[in-house]
């Protein structure tokens, strides 16, 4: 193929995938009640699964900070389109989460016919292992980033002359981005696996790193969560994990790249 017929065959992936976004999120769009009142303000309820777990975990090292009924902030719209803008863009990130394994295979379907057979063949189960990847980290997101920051930052106040009155774009965006972050952070096994393939990637260099990485983890944990122990570990542990299984696939691939 020339390269103006793949491009072409690169417009028509894309078309497929943004249709399949489009088409969830319009079903997204439909069910407003169950998107916003039980998962998008969800982790504004006191009663959330995540808090009474927190709240467990806190009074083993001695603490409550999780242990409420009410979190003391309220979220409201102050712009005319505020409300609508939120449900829309929320629908496509719903659309874009649960149509993830379509667009993943999409990308395959574009850039299988370049591989070998070999290498086809090396890289099954990549549609399933992303895809549970991705969702994985969206859930961790969603029950653990999403809570720790909401419960920090819908606490903190600098006098009790300010009342915390969020604007609906705020806390939407908030949920979003941990959500979607967290999405993406989880897929970094896949990305390490890659990249050691292609030789930017080497066990030994991500063994070096790994203090600094370490580093990094924890003072996000910091950044993201309350003052505690507690929810510093909660976020960390599972990052690390990740990075330590990240070390194991490029030792596999290294090992296959070198053979």
């Amino acid at each position: 193929m020339s390269f103006l017929d793949h491009l072409e065959e690169l417009r028509w992936h894309l078309i497929r995938s943004v249709m399949s976004i489009l088409i969830f999120g319009f079903v997204a769009f439909l069910a407003k009640e169950i998107i916003f009142d039980i998962i998008i303000f969800g982790p504004k309820k006191g009663d959330f699964i995540s808090y009474k777990l927190f709240c467990s975990i806190s009074q083993s090292f001695g603490g409550d900070a999780f242990c409420f009924n009410e979190l003391p902030f309220r979220v409201q719209s102050r712009t005319v389109s505020g409300q609508f803008s939120a449900h829309l863009w929320t629908s496509i990130l719903a659309g874009f989460i649960i149509a993830f394994p379509y667009i993943i295979w999409e990308f395959w379907k574009f850039i299988s016919p370049g591989m070998y057979k070999n290498e086809k063949d090396g890289a099954k189960g990549f549609i399933f292992i992303s895809s549970l990847l991705f969702f994985i980290g969206v859930l961790f997101g969603y029950y653990i980033v999403t809570p720790l920051s909401i419960n920090f930052l819908g606490s903190y106040t600098v006098s009790n002359e300010v009342f915390n009155d969020f604007d609906l774009a705020s806390y939407v965006g908030l949920l979003r981005s941990s959500v979607l972050a967290s999405g993406i952070i989880f897929e970094i096994p896949i990305i390490v696996h890659y990249l050691t393939k292609v030789g930017i990637v080497t066990p030994d260099f991500l063994k070096r790193n790994r203090k600094f990485a370490l580093v990094i983890v924890l003072s996000l944990s910091a950044i993201i969560t309350p003052p505690d122990i507690a929810s510093q570990i909660i976020v960390s542990i599972p990052i690390l994990i990740l990075y330590e299984i990240s070390i194991i696939i490029s030792k596999i691939g290294f090992k296959k790249l070198n053979n």
